[in-house]
C-alpha cells in the first residue's frame, strides 16, 4: 500500500498524471487493472475510473511495489570511505518529499548513512556527490558554500553562441509554488545574483545547435536552464524553459544537460576530507 497526498502543482489534473509522475515503473495496463478493481482510492472512497484530483487530496492505492517502481542500477563512479559519487540517469529525483523512489532511497538500501551533498533536477543527469557520514556531509557542505568544489556541466542549446566564451550574471527569482524561476538583467527585490560561465566545445550546423562546457558560479535552482533559455539559447529538450516545438524536432524528451566533472579546490583545511583536494572526478560525455 502507498498513501500520497496531492501536491498544488496536480490541482485539478489527471489521477494517472499524477501516479504517473510519482511512480517510475507504473505502466498504463498496470493503472486500468487497479481501477477496474477499485485497488485505488481518493480520500477513502474506492473508484473506478480516472478522475480529476485536488490538492490536499489523499491518494492510497494497492499495488505491489515492483509494479510501481522500475529496478534501477546506480553507476558508481567514484567510492571511498568516506564519499560516493554516482551517475545519476534522468527520470529520476536525488530527494524528494512524496513516496517516490530517489537515488537516495536506492542507496539508503545499501548503506547505513547516506546523504547527498547536492541535488541535481529530476531530468538532469550526471554526478551526484553523497557522504557517507555526518562529518563528511558537514565539511562538504561547507565547502560547497565556500566555492572550494567546482561543479562542470554539459549541455546541447539551441542556436550559435554569440561568444566562444562568457561569464554571465543575471538575477533570479524562485517562484515555489509554480516551481519555476525568474531571470532578470537587472537586480530586484527577491532576485539573487546569479553567475554562470560557458565555453562552446562545438557547433552543429545541421540542427543548428551549440555544444557548451558550463560551470556554475553560483548554484541556484534551474539556474543553468534558465539563465541560458534567457538569453535566447535554450537547452534542447528543456519542457519547462526551452522551444517544444524543436524539442519534437530533434526527438529529445528531457534537457540534454549532464553534470558531467567535479573538482575539489580546497583554500581552507578539509580535516579528514584534505586527501581530496585537487581531486576531479568525471564520467562520460
Amino acid at each position: 500500500m502507498q498513501k500520497l497526498i496531492v501536491e498544488s502543482k496536480f490541482n485539478n489534473k489527471k489521477l494517472s498524471i499524477f501516479l504517473y509522475a510519482h511512480f517510475n515503473g507504473l505502466t498504463s495496463s498496470t493503472l486500468h487493472k487497479a481501477l477496474r478493481k477499485k485497488d485505488i482510492r481518493i480520500n477513502d472512497v474506492r473508484i473506478n475510473e480516472d478522475q480529476i484530483v485536488h490538492e490536499f487530496d489523499t491518494i492510497t492505492i494497492y499495488i505491489l511495489d515492483e509494479f510501481l517502481y522500475k529496478n534501477i542500477n546506480l553507476e558508481k563512479i567514484y567510492e571511498d570511505e568516506n564519499i560516493l559519487v554516482i551517475n545519476k540517469p534522468a527520470e529520476l529525483e536525488v530527494v524528494s518529499n512524496s513516496n517516490e523512489e530517489t537515488a537516495t532511497t536506492i542507496l539508503q538500501k545499501e548503506y547505513s548513512y547516506i546523504k547527498p551533498c547536492h541535488r541535481l533536477d529530476r531530468n538532469t543527469t550526471g554526478l551526484v556527490l553523497y557522504a557517507k557520514d555526518p562529518e563528511t556531509l558537514e565539511i562538504l557542505s561547507e565547502k560547497f558554500k565556500t566555492k572550494e568544489i567546482k561543479k562542470n556541466y554539459i549541455c546541447t542549446v539551441i542556436g550559435k553562441m554569440p561568444k566562444k566564451e562568457e561569464l554571465l550574471k543575471a538575477y533570479l527569482f524562485k517562484d515555489t509554488k509554480k516551481s519555476l524561476v525568474y531571470i532578470s538583467d537587472v537586480p530586484k527585490k527577491g532576485y539573487q545574483e546569479i553567475l554562470t560561465k560557458y565555453n562552446v566545445i562545438s557547433e552543429d550546423q545541421k540542427n543548428k545547435t551549440s555544444k557548451l562546457d558550463v560551470e556554475l558560479i553560483t548554484g541556484r535552482t534551474h539556474q543553468i536552464r534558465a539563465h541560458l533559455a534567457h538569453i535566447g539559447h535554450p537547452i534542447v529538450g528543456d519542457g519547462k524553459y526551452g522551444i517544444n516545438e524543436i524539442n519534437k524536432k530533434l526527438n529529445f524528451k528531457y534537457q540534454q544537460l549532464k553534470n558531467y566533472k567535479i573538482q575539489f579546490l580546497f583554500t581552507s583545511p578539509a580535516g579528514k576530507l584534505e586527501y581530496l583536494n585537487n581531486k576531479i572526478i568525471k564520467t562520460s560525455l
